[in-house]
This record gives structure tokens, sequence and C-alpha cells, in this order.
């Protein structure tokens, strides 16, 4: 029969409020937080060198992106986030979220534009009731100009139906791409 061990006294629960502080998030927290940097690094990575100069980030943080964009190997891009997280943990995160989400909206806006304007492009083609309508709603556009430049990009579908390339096709969007 094994010998019964005697009682060890275990930690009291003043050692355990030494060890435990409330403050001090614990190491899933701190591992959290930086991988949720390295995300964010990974969202500067995209954005263009101009975007990251507007920013005002540090000039290691910027170098260290410039570096991280530059790298091709998948080991050597893994040790450069977490190196790009690091130096995050020092600059406040905030605005560069704030940053990253700014340019994610403008890009959807101006994607959402273009649509808009091949839309009303593909409508000016198909009828005259169109062009009226958009004459109408835009009282100060060029009207000879406009009708000019429909009147060209039907020719050019009409010349090739599957192909919508043409000059006209081209010039009429960017008219109407520079209207307000």
């Amino acid at each position: 029969m094994p010998r019964p061990r005697p009682a060890s006294p275990g930690p009291s629960d003043d050692d355990l409020d030494a060890v435990y502080d409330p403050g001090v998030p614990s190491r899933t927290q701190q591992k959290k937080e930086s991988e949720a940097l390295q995300a964010l690094g990974l969202e500067l990575l995209a954005l263009p060198d101009s975007r990251l100069d507007a920013i005002g980030l540090p000039d290691n943080l910027r170098q260290a992106l410039r570096d991280g964009k530059k790298i091709t190997a998948n080991g050597g891009k893994r040790r450069q986030m977490q190196y790009i997280g690091k130096l995050m943990r020092q600059v406040d995160a905030e605005p560069l979220r704030e940053a990253v989400a700014a340019f994610k909206l403008g890009h959807a806006h101006d994607q959402l534009r273009l649509h808009e304007l091949e839309a009303t492009r593909e409508a000016l083609l198909a009828d005259d009731q169109a062009l009226q309508d958009y004459i109408a709603a835009h009282p100060g556009v060029d009207v000879q100009q406009l009708r000019s430049l429909v009147r060209s990009a039907r020719k050019d579908a009409a010349a090739q139906p599957e192909s919508r390339s043409g000059r006209g096709y081209r010039e009429l969007f960017q008219f109407l791409k520079a209207q307000p």
C-alpha cells in the first residue's frame, strides 16, 4: 500500500493576488492584439505609397512596410509581418485603422461610380429617350458634344456588335466621367 503523502500547503490567496493582476492583459489577449496588428500591417501593405506617406507613419515603420512590399518569399514575408506588428505596437493603431478604412471606402465609392457610368453609357446607347432623360437631368451638359459621342459610339457598336471597345465608346465614357 502506498504511503500517504503529506498535504502540501498550496498557494495562499495572497500569493495568487500577487501573481494575477487584472490590469495586465493575459498572454492570449496579447497574442490576439499582436495578430490584429499584423493583419492591419497586411492591409497597410495593400495601400499605395502615396497613401502611406499621407498617414504620417514613423520612418522605421514606413521603411519596414516598403521592405515588406518587396519581399516575395513566404517565410521572409511572415517574419517581416511580425516585425511590422512589433513596430506597430509602439504607435497608436487607431489612425492607421481609420486610414485603411477610408481608403477601402473611397475605393468602393470609385468602383460604384464607374459601374453607374457604365450603366448610363449602356442606357444612352440603347435608346434616345435615355439621352433626353440624361440631358434633362444634367442641364449644364454640352448637348451637341454628347449627341456626337453617342452617335459615334452607336456607329462603333453597329460595326462590331460583340466588341464594346471602340473609340467612340471610350470617349463617351470619358465624357460622362468628366461630368459633375
